[in-house]
């Protein structure tokens, strides 16, 4: 364990923003695998909300995050026609 005072805070912040990451991960993969199962409109819009969410808050990459929303759209495009 650290014995510097600011390095004790910064364990107890990397904790937190650790766990924060992985909640918000393990609902996109969620949210993301139900858009795969069920491509319905609000399905898909809301992966797509999830997605533009995780990648403001640099839990994935901008290129990453296009990528994904660009795969939702084809895969909501083919279930309309």
């Amino acid at each position: 364990m650290a014995n510097i005072k600011s390095a004790k805070k910064r364990v107890k912040v990397i904790a937190k923003k650790t766990l924060r990451n992985k909640i918000i991960k393990s609902n996109l993969k969620t949210v993301l695998k139900k858009a795969d199962a069920e491509p319905t409109a609000e399905s898909i819009t809301y992966a797509i909300k999830r997605v533009d969410q995780a990648c403001a808050k640099g839990i994935m990459h901008k290129n990453k995050a296009a990528r994904k929303k660009s795969q939702l759209q084809k895969k909501l495009n083919a279930a309309k026609a």
